[in-house]
């Protein structure tokens, strides 16, 4: 049964797509219920690394012991398998979002740190090893809560603190790399702050360092760095910005050493409940969810702003509202946003098929394309839009399709016999579960006639065995299939 168009839509946002499994879950959910489902989805289980080795699913493999809690490459592979079989997409999509957010990238935390704890730093879920969450499972816990309450954990998160030197922030040398990105980068953006504000917030960061666990060794599994506050290296002279920063007021008071935490919390708090904060985000919800070929509508900025604001910087409600909202319904919006190499890749395998599909296959052309998961280019994040595309990034695209396909020639001739008894029927069926953007009356023509290349049509199993993944390959290599 095909999916409503809109469904569709929402789960192309919201999500990675559809495929076999949400066909059956959203077929007869209205746009409405799909929101609360993809939003509210606490009640299900997140059981989906428990999944991983069965037959049924894609594969991961590893060198050694499969130890995606402490092997980078293994930690790619444990969330492309998560995007694809999660029973919580926008979970995975809103981690996703945040690990662009708050850029941070595993190579330099190795440089720090050794591989296997820089590993540990932006992946752990904690269970089998010691230590704190990892950046990615904080995201992935707290992405629909409050946002201040997340900038917070961010800001005491080991990989962070690595990533921009506030283990080394202390009262003799502020460190001013934090203070910075989390105005110019995390919260109210550039043009909101000065330079005397940097020095400022590195001055309420001092002391937020970290420490290491007892015996700590880099090759230990269980050896873990963890956010400490160290009052003998905080600044406690009165610190003061020029916006509000205490109930009106801009400056934090001055305070003892062992109550100097507070200084950061209250920064914090003053930058993540500005109006700036608020108007941000909501640009941001705009591109990552609406649209990047519409400018953002003020009235849209105005009203999901104040969403936020009202219900004390809570994202889950924001995030409700933007897929609940007329701008998100309205038809033009539809394949308005540039595919992430991410959402292109999880995306076709979810719809193409993963039969025998190791995934440590897939992290080579997500390099290609522009986008290794943990290693963003610099704190800004990844260069978004149509900067995701040049020849090369393309190619590798049409690379990716084209190996993926390969190995998916029976099963798609298998699950597509009863439809390829024409090839109308064959190519209606492609497109309904392979969901590129409407093509033109010409391409599509050319697709039609790609099908009927090698004469009439007849159906048999070597024809359509080859003609099915050639379709596969040519609709995922478009440039129709590259929006979102």
């Amino acid at each position: 049964m095909a999916l409503d168009p809109d469904i569709q839509h929402l789960l192309r946002r919201a999500g990675f797509g559809a495929g076999a499994a949400e066909n059956d879950i959203f077929a007869r959910m209205s746009p409405g219920a799909a929101v609360a489902y993809l939003v509210d989805y606490e009640g299900r289980p997140d059981d989906v690394d428990a999944r991983m080795g069965r037959p049924d699913h894609a594969q991961v493999v590893s060198r050694d012991l499969f130890s995606p809690d402490l092997d980078i490459d293994d930690a790619r592979q444990r969330w492309l398998f998560r995007m694809i079989h999660t029973r919580r997409p926008l979970q995975e999509k809103m981690a996703l979002f945040w690990h662009n957010h708050f850029a941070t990238a595993y190579s330099k935390l190795n440089a720090d740190s050794g591989a296997m704890q820089a590993a540990k730093m932006m992946v752990h879920k904690p269970g089998a090893l010691r230590g704190p969450l990892g950046q990615i499972e904080l995201f992935r816990q707290y992405g629909l809560g409050s946002f201040r309450d997340l900038v917070v954990r961010v800001a005491q998160d080991a990989a962070m603190l690595v990533w921009l030197d506030g283990k080394s922030n202390t009262a003799a040398r502020p460190q001013e790399n934090f203070g910075r990105e989390v105005m110019e980068l995390f919260t109210i953006g550039v043009g909101q702050y000065t330079e005397s504000d940097v020095y400022a917030a590195a001055r309420v960061f001092t002391g937020w360092n970290l420490q290491k666990s007892e015996g700590y060794r880099k090759d230990d599994p269980n050896a873990y760095q963890a956010f400490a506050y160290n009052p003998d290296e905080h600044d406690t002279g009165a610190k003061t910005f020029s916006f509000a920063v205490n109930a009106g007021g801009r400056t934090i008071p001055e305070r003892g050493a062992s109550a100097g935490l507070q200084d950061g919390v209250d920064l914090i708090t003053a930058l993540a409940t500005h109006p700036e904060t608020a108007r941000r985000l909501a640009r941001k919800f705009w591109h990552f969810f609406i649209s990047e070929a519409h400018a953002p509508d003020p009235q849209f900025i105005d009203s999901a702003a104040a969403v936020y604001l009202q219900n004390g910087t809570e994202i889950r409600p924001v995030v409700r509202y933007v897929l609940g909202s007329p701008w998100f319904r309205d038809p033009s919006v539809q394949f308005a946003r540039y595919s992430w190499p991410a959402e292109f890749v999880v995306r076709a395998i979810k719809e193409v098929g993963w039969q025998g599909y190791s995934l440590d296959q897939a992290k080579t052309p997500l390099a290609n394309m522009g986008l290794l998961l943990f290693e963003p280019p610099n704190v800004g994040g990844w260069p978004q839009g149509g900067a995701w595309f040049s020849t090369g990034t393309m190619l590798a695209r049409s690379n990716f399709a084209s190996s993926l396909v390969a190995g998916q020639k029976a099963p798609l001739a298998s699950s597509l016999s009863a439809d390829g008894q024409t090839a109308s029927g064959l190519l209606a069926a492609m497109l309904e579960r392979i969901s590129p953007a409407p093509f033109d009356a010409a391409p599509r023509q050319v697709l039609a006639s790609y099908l009927l290349a090698g004469g009439a049509w007849s159906g048999n199993p070597d024809q359509l065995e080859t003609r099915a993944a050639g379709l596969a390959r040519l609709l995922v290599g478009s440039a129709e299939y590259q929006l979102v």
